[in-house]
């Protein structure tokens, strides 16, 4: 039972780092500056997403 939980977190963390990638990545260059995100942050800042909302 214990697996199972931690392979639910596990997705649920994968679901909301890909998510994040996938519409930050649909944002302009401007609008990534306006929220003070390069392009090459992007995958940072869904990792911290990630271990923040599961």
């Amino acid at each position: 039972m214990v697996l199972w939980g931690f392979l639910a977190q596990q997705l649920r963390r994968w679901q909301v780092y890909r998510n994040t990638v996938v519409e930050l990545s649909k944002l302009d260059d401007r609008t990534l500056a306006d929220i003070n995100v390069s392009r090459g942050e992007i995958r940072s800042v869904a990792r911290r997403a990630a271990s923040l909302g599961a």
